[in-house]
């Protein structure tokens, strides 16, 4: 194989602790509509699925609620839990030891709350590219976001590592064929499995 040339990040998960804060927000919606707080199984789906997909799973038993809750979540806002999501340990120190030697993208389900994510962790200058939901036609797990990336590096999936933790990640970088590094998630297909940002250090070291 060639040097690695790019590092591509998914964000809930890997970047950041945002489980807290995710259910949080999708709870505030659900307690607004007098339904239910989420189960496990809801903040798995709402951890790794756009915004869309997520209050039409969390209101699968009310449909006629989908559209006056997306209408409370847009008026609501994402920002102020922004907040409470948790930086991974490590990770400002690993984007500066991959840059400028390495590109560095983002490939994510968020939609119009990545920006903000960005900026309220200082992150804004650590990444080359970043690709939401908004920038593709076909969300993960489908692979255009991460074609998206590669296209515009003009590499080959084999030049790229993804940095996922979600069975969407997976499936995503299998259909892209970039090899996927599984984050704090061993149950995943994946060509190498780290814990924390300082092993792949090494991995990318001895890529070759």
């Amino acid at each position: 194989m060639n040097r690695v040339k790019a590092v591509i990040f998914d964000c809930d998960g890997v970047m950041f602790d945002s489980r807290g804060a995710n259910e949080a927000y999708y709870n505030q919606i659900l307690k607004r509509f007098d339904m239910k707080e989420m189960d496990a199984d809801e903040s798995d789906f709402t951890h790794m699925h756009t915004v869309e997909e997520s209050i039409a799973h969390i209101f699968r038993d009310a449909p006629g609620l989908v559209g006056p809750a997306h209408g409370y979540r847009r008026d609501m806002s994402y920002i102020p839990f922004i907040a409470h999501m948790k930086m991974h340990p490590y990770l400002i120190t690993f984007l500066q030891y991959l840059r400028p030697a390495y590109k560095t993208a983002i490939s994510t389900n968020r939609t119009d709350t990545m920006k903000h994510v960005l900026a309220t962790h200082g992150l804004e200058t650590y990444f080359d590219l970043v690709v939401s939901a908004l920038d593709v036609s076909h969300p993960k797990p489908h692979p255009e976001s991460l074609e998206k990336i590669l296209d515009h590096f003009e590499i080959m999936p084999k030049d790229a590592l993804y940095i996922g933790d979600s069975e969407v990640d997976e499936a995503a970088s299998a259909a892209a064929g970039v090899p996927l590094v599984a984050y704090q998630n061993k149950s995943l297909e994946a060509e190498y499995y780290i814990e924390h940002f300082k092993e792949l250090e090494e991995i990318i070291e001895g890529y070759s």
